[in-house]
C-alpha cells in the first residue's frame, strides 16, 4: 500500500510537472509570438519610414530645380529686357551716322566733280555744291555716349544662399522611434467607434490631432478627424469588421505632423441604428440614420426600424445621440426619447412606457411632465439619454418591477430620474416625432 501511494504520488507530481512545462512552453511560444511581432513592426515601419524619406526628398529635388529653372528663366529675360532697351538707342544713332557717312561720301564726290569739272559748268557746279554743303550743316555731329555712361551687365550672386540652403537641408527632417501620441481605447458603439489616444511623451505639447483610418483590407488610410480633442466617434462602421486606427500630432506653434503612432485594430458589433422607412412624413437619408420631416400632412411618431438601443453586460450604456442640423417650427407634442415598444396612432412619445424630451425642453415619464425642465432644442442641439438598470424584486416571465435610472442631457445640463416598468426591457427603441417640417434629427 505504501508502495502504490508513492507511486501515485510520484505521477502526480509527474503530471503536475508535465503540465508546468506545458504551460511554459506556451509562455514561451507567446513570447517567441510577441518578439515576432515587435521584430516585424521594426521592418515595416523602417520600410515605410525608408520609402516615405526617399520620395519626400525626390519631391524636394524636383521642386527645386523648377524653382531654380524658374529663377534662371526670370534672371535671363531680364537680361535680354536690359540688351534690348540699352542697344536700341545706340542702334538708332548707328544709323544716324550711317546715313550721314553716305551722305558725306556723295558731298565728296560732288565736290571732287565741281573742282575738277570744265571751264564752262565750273562756275555753276561750285555754286551747287557750296549750297548744299551749307544746308547740310557739315559742323553738326551726332551724340555718341560714352561708354561710363553705357549700361555694362554682371550678374550678383550671393554665395551666401548656398550656405543658408546647406544649413536648412541638414536641419530638415528627423527619424524619431518613438511617436508622442498613442492609441489608448476603442469603444463600441452602434454602427461605429468611439477611438481615444494619449500623450505619451511628457515634453511634447501638442497643438492639433490627427486621425486616420481604414479597412484592414484596404490600400491607404483616409483623414477621419483633425482637431484639438483626444477622442472621436468614427462613424459608418460595418459590424464585425476589423479597422486600423492610427494617430499622430501637431506641436504647439509648429507645421509638420509627429510620426504616427502604432497601427491598432478597432471593431464594432453593434449594428447601427436605423429609423424605420416608409413612415408618411418623414424622408430618410440613404444609411437610414437621418430622418427629416417633410411637408406632408401626415404626423406620428418615428421609431426606430428595432430595439437596438439595449443593456450591455456592463448594465450601463448611453441611448442615441440625437444631433439636431435644422429647426422647424415647435410645437407642445413634439418629442425625442425612447420607448418600450413601437405603439401606431399617436402623435407624440409623451405616452406611457416612454420618456422623452419635447423640443422646449420639458421632459416625460410615461406621459407626466417633470417639473424639473432642460434647455430647449435649438439648431446644432445635441440630447443624450444615459440608463443604467436597477432591477426591483424578481424579474420572470410573468412580469414585475424594473427600474431604469434615466439621465437626459442636453446644452450641458441634465436631469435624473427613475423609471420604473412592469417588465424587464433588454433592448428599447428611440423615436421622435414633430408636427412641422424642416426637423432633421441624425442618430447614432
Amino acid at each position: 500500500a505504501a508502495a502504490e501511494a508513492e507511486v501515485r504520488l510520484l505521477l502526480q507530481e509527474a503530471r503536475e510537472s508535465i503540465e508546468a512545462a506545458r504551460s511554459y512552453r506556451r509562455e514561451l511560444q507567446q513570447r517567441l509570438r510577441g518578439l515576432h511581432q515587435a521584430r516585424e513592426q521594426i521592418k515595416e515601419s523602417a520600410t515605410l519610414t525608408r520609402d516615405v524619406l526617399e520620395q519626400h526628398f525626390s519631391d524636394l529635388k524636383g521642386t527645386l530645380k523648377k524653382l531654380l529653372d524658374e529663377r534662371l528663366m526670370s534672371l535671363l529675360q531680364e537680361v535680354d529686357v536690359i540688351e534690348q532697351e540699352s542697344i536700341k538707342p545706340l542702334d538708332e544713332c548707328q544709323k544716324l551716322i550711317e546715313h550721314g557717312v553716305s551722305t558725306a561720301d556723295d558731298l565728296l564726290r560732288e565736290g571732287e566733280s565741281a573742282v575738277d569739272g570744265d571751264v564752262g559748268t565750273q562756275n555753276e557746279k561750285l555754286c551747287n555744291f557750296t549750297k548744299k554743303a551749307l544746308h547740310i550743316q557739315l559742323d553738326s555731329l551726332p551724340e555718341v555716349p560714352s561708354l561710363v555712361d553705357v549700361p555694362c551687365l554682371s550678374a550678383q550672386l550671393d554665395d551666401c544662399l548656398l550656405n543658408l540652403l546647406k544649413n536648412q537641408i541638414f536641419r530638415h527632417g528627423t527619424v524619431a522611434s518613438r511617436p508622442p501620441v498613442q492609441l489608448e481605447e476603442f469603444v463600441e458603439k452602434p454602427g461605429g467607434i468611439l477611438v481615444r489616444w494619449c500623450k505619451v511623451d511628457d515634453d511634447f505639447i501638442p497643438q492639433d490631432y490627427r486621425l486616420q483610418y481604414r479597412k484592414s483590407t484596404a490600400g491607404h488610410f483616409e483623414d477621419v478627424y483633425v482637431g484639438s480633442e483626444t477622442e472621436f466617434i468614427v462613424l459608418h462602421i460595418d459590424p464585425n469588421v476589423d479597422y486600423q486606427f492610427r494617430v499622430c500630432a501637431r506641436g504647439d506653434g509648429r507645421q509638420e505632423w509627429s510620426p504616427w503612432s502604432v497601427p491598432q485594430i478597432g471593431r464594432t458589433t453593434l449594428v447601427p441604428h436605423e429609423w424605420t422607412a416608409g413612415l408618411e412624413g418623414y424622408s430618410l437619408s440613404s444609411r437610414r440614420n437621418i430622418a427629416l420631416r417633410n411637408d406632408s400632412q401626415s404626423c406620428g411618431v418615428l421609431y426606430s426600424k428595432a430595439p437596438t438601443y439595449f443593456c450591455g453586460q456592463t448594465l450601463t450604456f448611453r441611448q442615441v445621440i440625437f444631433g439636431i442640423e435644422t429647426v422647424g417650427q415647435p410645437d407642445r407634442r413634439d418629442s425625442l426619447g425612447v420607448c418600450v415598444e413601437q405603439r401606431n396612432g399617436y402623435d407624440s412619445l409623451q405616452r406611457d412606457k416612454a420618456v422623452c424630451i419635447s423640443t422646449n425642453g420639458a421632459v416625460f415619464v410615461n406621459g407626466k411632465e417633470m417639473t424639473n425642465q432642460l434647455p430647449a432644442v435649438t439648431s446644432g442641439s445635441t440630447v443624450t439619454f444615459d440608463m443604467e438598470v436597477v432591477q426591483l424584486g424578481l424579474c420572470s416571465n410573468e412580469g414585475g418591477n424594473f427600474k431604469l435610472r434615466v439621465t437626459i442631457s442636453s446644452n450641458n445640463r441634465e436631469v435624473v430620474f427613475d423609471w420604473v416598468l412592469d417588465q424587464c426591457c433588454g433592448s428599447l427603441y428611440f423615436g421622435c416625432s414633430f408636427s412641422y417640417p424642416g426637423w432633421k434629427v441624425l442618430v447614432f
